[in-house]
């Protein structure tokens, strides 16, 4: 039986009717950390994978994804009624999962129908202007379609050059991380966010001079070192540009007005509450966030329709990403449902320890605390689901968190969001982006040389926004 068969099972198993019961009816103060365990092996096989071993995660992410779940899956059913665990599982795969994929679903079709055409001549004011550009509309696009929009010309703007690689880990930082910080339509955990109750423009409005001062400072330095390398190569003969001469055409309009759908929909689930609910699986259905989903789906097909094919082709657009998205995120929605129920038992439950560690010594919470630990777990495993953990220990409520708490959620946010950068496999776009630099001949650093870019760029400036703001 393939993965793909097992997952729709597991799907197939939600849709069974159950009694009413949301994931918070698991008692996890009664579970142990073992329970974790499942968890941790899924985030620590996507981290691993594709650089230790890459050709069996490739053709076989779908067998891993599968283990973990149904080690969750079985447990959860030889320990817990059915009715919980079918309830439990519905309100993570109806609530979350569903959007959350769906949205990434639009998003990647939209910003893979978008393409920028046409050669620019490098010079430390392009480059600059370009990694602006790109992590202002990050928070639009989100981070990894405003990395695919843009690298390929980043990369075509800079292929006469000796010393370009410089710009691939920098336009890394910007656009496919630290510009993500200001809506949940740039980073994925932070559309776990807005799930969960946060407000779309929460991010926005107290999160902007965090990441203006975060990108500012990483901006500067790129724009010395690319002074500095310019000034080096200046000592040989000029490399011939590969790319021909062309004028800079956009092709793909008509996806900018699928995203400002896109954006749309996402408004009117926040703000249309018209009361009418459909009790699916022991799950409250609301019609508002029904119509949200569903203008994702015909969004991407509508993109998929309208969209010349040549273009999505000059893009190297596939599915294959979003795909091995969807199965990944299945499994971690799956292995994180026993996790949440602990963490939500807070100082009764087994997660006890960690609450203290972001604790200061009056109880309340450590903005520094939260902002380098969910940014030190955002740098090696995903950091959607190192949101919503974080999330859930300073209380997982959004109402406090975005007002009496407020320095809380903008600690996890940012640092989530942020820190992904700090390696290659932070945050989904980093290692497109490193493949697709590679494909284009461009001599990426390993991955412990990007880390030794991140370690003395990124921690001084994370260090001076600790400082700064929290």
């Amino acid at each position: 039986m393939t993965s793909l068969r097992r997952l729709s099972l597991v799907l197939l198993a939600l849709c069974l009717p159950s009694p009413a019961f949301a994931a918070e009816g698991l008692n996890g103060a009664s579970l142990s950390l073992w329970w974790g365990l499942p968890f941790v092996g899924i985030l620590l096989s996507i981290a691993t994978g594709p650089v230790l071993y890459p050709h069996l995660w490739e053709h076989h992410f779908g067998k891993f994804t599968a283990f973990w779940s149904a080690l969750i899956v079985i447990a959860l059913l030889a320990t817990t009624d059915i009715a919980t665990v079918t309830g439990a599982l519905a309100h993570t795969a109806f609530l979350e999962y569903i959007p959350f994929i769906l949205l990434l679903l639009a998003l990647f079709t939209v910003a893979g129908g978008i393409y920028l055409e046409g050669n620019l001549h490098d010079s430390v004011f392009t480059n600059t202007v370009m990694l602006a550009f790109g992590a202002l509309i990050a928070s639009v696009v989100g981070t990894t379609g405003a990395a695919m929009i843009l690298i390929r010309p980043l990369i075509r703007a800079n292929d006469d050059r000796r010393y370009n690689a410089h710009v691939v880990v920098f336009f890394i930082f910007l656009v496919a991380n630290i510009g993500g910080a200001l809506s949940p339509l740039g980073d994925p955990p932070l559309f776990i966010g807005f799930l969960k109750g946060v407000d779309f423009f929460w991010t926005t409005q107290h999160l902007w001079l965090e990441t203006l001062t975060t990108a500012a400072i990483v901006l500067a330095v790129f724009c010395a070192l690319d002074l500095y390398f310019h000034h080096r190569e200046g000592r040989f003969a000029r490399v011939s540009d590969p790319t021909p001469d062309k004028p800079l055409k956009l092709h793909g309009k008509a996806n900018l007005l699928l995203l400002v759908l896109i954006i749309a929909a996402i408004l009117m689930s926040a703000k249309w509450k018209p009361g009418i609910a459909f009790h699916v699986a022991g799950v409250d259905l609301q019609l508002q966030d029904l119509l949200r989903d569903l203008v994702f789906l015909l969004v991407a097909i509508a993109s998929v329709r309208i969209t010349a094919k040549d273009v999505r082709t000059a893009n190297g657009f596939s599915w294959g990403p979003i795909k091995e998205v969807a199965i990944l995120f299945a499994g971690i929605f799956i292995c994180i449902v026993p996790v949440m129920a602990m963490l939500q038992a807070g100082s009764h439950g087994p997660f006890a320890n960690l609450l203290t560690l972001v604790s200061k010594a009056d109880g309340s919470g450590n903005p520094a605390a939260y902002f380098w630990l969910t940014g030190a777990l955002s740098s090696f495993l995903d950091n959607a689901p190192t949101y919503l953990v974080f999330f859930q220990l300073a209380g997982g409520d959004p109402h406090t968190l975005m007002t009496a708490q407020s320095a809380l959620l903008a600690a996890i946010s940012s640092g989530a969001v942020y820190m992904g950068a700090n390696t290659y496999i932070g945050n989904a776009p980093n290692f497109m982006v490193y493949a697709i630099a590679r494909e284009n001949g461009v001599k990426m650093p390993s991955f412990f040389g990007y880390m030794a870019w991140s370690s003395l760029v990124l921690l001084p400036t994370f260090l001076l926004v600790t400082w700064i703001f929290f």
